[in-house]
């Protein structure tokens, strides 16, 4: 990615604009710095200049000041001044110029200001997707074609603009390939009618320099390339997903979570953004960003009910991208290849979530403050719910000699967000338990992409779900980055895996296995492998378990998926790096955040963790970050339409030898006092058996229990 250093105005002071700084250094920013940024960023071009602002958030500071910084804090002793920075992405108004800046809040200064080169793309925003569908629906050309379909009088037509994607093939422009679609005819008043049960065949095509349509595709609705000119439309019958058009059950009875006392967990307020999570002797920062939505900081647990201890895990967690390629290979649905992340932003598409509907029990929400187009602040409400929630039985042995039972049932926190990406929803969620463990859980919903079929076709990349509508065949694929300080951020990456002993004397029975260690000393990508049970654990070699002498470690619990199917040599691979490995290892270095890249909008790859990886960095016992892919393969179905049931994955992190005994050992155990069931068994569970006692003369007899 080339870069050109714009000489304007450099360390410019602004001394009458606020002064306004947040207490934490991990705070994201406030409405009142989002606002002296974009002032110190104007002030570098005349008046008039009209800048669309992309993005403005927290350049969080460099590793090397934070962490000395964040121990400091957690003893109680006295930190250090840490400069509040700003990162800026922003164009000169319809123009292909893109900037970035850094604007050292502090200081109230612009540090640097550079014009990014060519094929390096901005992400959309929420007032240029309306334009773009704006665009696309009054353009005479786009009319013009909408006509041949004689459509009933008064049917609305929608446009869902889709960044371009890359094939290079005059892409070099930023533009987007807008998909259209139509209300029900016979139901025109309806504003919520599912208009994916009937896709249209035009597809126009919109410059965002010029701000008009510069092609109209026409859409391939066969089994092969070819296309035809639109023609009179068979209006099928809707197919709706609102429940105000459903026969709904009657036979399901209410479900009321209630925590009469309250919630457990406190939540601190840090400054006008900063949050503090403390739940269990769980302790972290959450953060929240234009781009990957919630972040997790400096995420702590104690070995016991003193204040946390110390003891650091993570120091930074957070969705860092993710990419859905389509698998249909015909212009122009070979470019659909959406990264949701980088090419509009997890924080800009988030959810207000409903009380009762979205989270149920005591819940708390968390605001957030973006930044619009024109640089002013964005507040977004309840765009996080936390809370809490039962996870079935924790621990649990019967004595089968007494009948006595031990029980404890599991509580989670949730920290919760939820996004909407036109026609899809995720649900993204960190879930913390009493054991020690954290979960990252994606929930897919939503609506699958479709797109018109002939009748009577057939294909194989896709699957009919409607009259006249293909739902396509695609693959969902996360990379979560995860950035551990396993009591330190001194770390190194190894795997285990069971194998069997072979036959010998000492194993003469063939049935011998062993759990052996492979330390990874260098970048790069790797796989888990089913047959070996190979599981990756982030290990801190010089800090041991006061039991057994192990190195303290987290193992990551990564489902097994499907890698990236497209080409190596394709578009689709090359710009997404992490999808053909489990899991990435990199040294960390300041800045690398997103695994597809910085700028993924139309991008052509070589600047992401596969690049990184490619270092071959030494690893080994020193600060180092993983990325970790999961992912589904969405072969679609009929039961996905016209609203598609959660496809639930998620990767785990729990503790090895971390710990001198299990973690939830204290948590109070189960009784109908305390939860409050309304049906009990009369009787526990108690089988007959056997026991020895040793009598006063050291004779052993054996008795009956029943």
């Amino acid at each position: 990615m080339s870069t050109e250093q714009v000489s304007s105005i450099p360390g410019v002071d602004l001394v009458d604009v606020a002064k306004h700084v947040s207490s934490h250094p991990l705070s994201p920013l406030t409405s009142a710095e989002i606002s002296n940024v974009s002032k110190l960023v104007q002030s570098l071009y005349p008046r008039n200049a009209n800048l669309q602002y992309k993005s403005i958030t927290l350049q969080e500071p460099e590793k090397a000041h934070l962490v000395p910084f964040l121990n400091a804090e957690r003893n109680g002793l006295k930190t250090s001044t840490i400069e509040r920075r700003a990162f800026v992405a922003y164009y000169i108004r319809n123009t292909d110029k893109l900037h970035e800046a850094i604007i050292n809040l502090s200081r109230q200064k612009v540090e640097s200001n550079v014009r990014l080169g060519p094929n390096t793309h901005g992400p959309g925003d929420a007032e240029e997707i309306l334009l773009a569908e704006k665009i696309a629906l009054q353009d005479e050309g786009v009319q013009a074609e909408i006509a041949k379909l004689q459509l009933p009088e008064g049917t609305s037509v929608i446009s869902d603009p889709w960044i371009y994607g890359s094939d290079g093939i005059n892409d070099e422009q930023r533009m987007y390939q807008c998909f259209l679609y139509m209300r029900d005819p016979n139901n025109p008043l309806n504003l919520d009618s599912n208009h994916y049960a009937f896709p249209l065949t035009i597809s126009p095509v919109v410059d965002t320099v010029k701000w008009k349509v510069v092609r109209i595709d026409l859409l391939p609705s066969g089994s092969d390339h070819s296309i035809k000119e639109p023609r009179p439309l068979k209006i099928q019958p809707p197919n709706e997903y609102d429940p105000a058009y459903q026969q709904l059950r009657t036979d399901l009875k209410p479900l009321n979570v209630v925590q009469p006392e309250g919630a457990s967990f406190k939540i601190t307020q840090v400054g006008d953004t900063g949050r503090v999570v403390e739940w269990q002797k769980w302790f972290f920062r959450v953060g929240f960003n234009q781009r990957e939505g919630v972040v997790l900081h400096d995420v702590c647990a104690s070995l016991d009910e003193v204040r946390y201890d110390n003891r650091s895990i993570f120091y930074r967690m957070s969705l860092s991208d993710m990419v859905i390629p389509y698998a249909d290979p015909r212009h122009p649905f070979h470019k659909k290849a959406a990264f949701d992340l980088g090419d509009v932003g997890a924080g800009l598409m988030a959810n207000n979530l409903k009380l009762g509907c979205d989270c149920l029990g005591s819940i708390h929400y968390l605001d957030a403050v973006l930044n619009t187009d024109k640089g002013e602040p964005w507040h977004m409400e309840n765009v996080v719910c936390i809370h809490e929630q039962d996870a079935g039985i924790g621990w649990k042995h019967t004595n089968y000699r007494t009948g006595k039972a031990a029980i404890v049932r599991s509580r989670e926190l949730v920290v919760q967000s939820i996004i909407t990406v036109a026609n899809y929803e995720y649900i993204m969620a960190f879930i913390f338990n009493q054991a020690g463990e954290i979960k990252y859980e994606v929930r897919a919903t939503g609506i699958v992409s479709t797109q018109p079929v002939d009748a009577g076709v057939e294909v194989p990349w896709g699957t009919i779900v409607h009259p006249g509508v293909l739902a396509t065949h695609h693959q969902h694929i996360f990379s979560l980055r995860v950035d551990p300080a396993i009591d330190g951020n001194s770390n190194r990456l190894i795997y285990e895996e069971a194998h069997p002993m072979p036959r010998s004397d000492f194993n003469i029975h063939g049935v011998g296995y062993t759990v052996e260690e492979t330390l990874i000393d260098r970048s790069g990508g790797f796989d888990i492998n089913t047959d070996h049970n190979r599981t990756f654990k982030v290990q801190n070699s010089s800090v041991r378990n006061p039991v057994n002498g192990e190195p303290v470690a987290y193992k990551i619990h990564a489902p097994p998926f499907q890698k990236m199917l497209a080409d190596p040599d394709s578009f689709h691979f090359k710009r997404a790096e992490f999808a053909n490995h489990n899991i990435y290892a990199t040294k960390y270095r300041d800045g690398e955040l997103y695994a597809g890249g910085k700028y993924t909008n139309q991008s052509r790859g070589g600047d992401g963790v596969r690049s990184w990886a490619n270092r071959k960095d030494d690893i080994k016992d020193t600060d180092l970050v993983l990325f970790v892919q999961f992912g589904l393969q969405h072969a679609t179905r009929i039961e996905d339409f016209p609203v598609m049931p959660c496809e639930i994955i998620h990767v785990a992190f729990k503790p090895v030898n971390f710990f001198d005994k299990n973690p939830a050992l204290d948590v109070p155990p189960s009784s109908q006092e305390f939860n409050r069931s309304t049906l009990l068994e009369a009787e526990g569970h108690h089988q007959p058996s056997v026991e020895t006692k040793v009598g006063e003369k050291g004779e052993i007899c054996c008795s009956s229990k029943l």
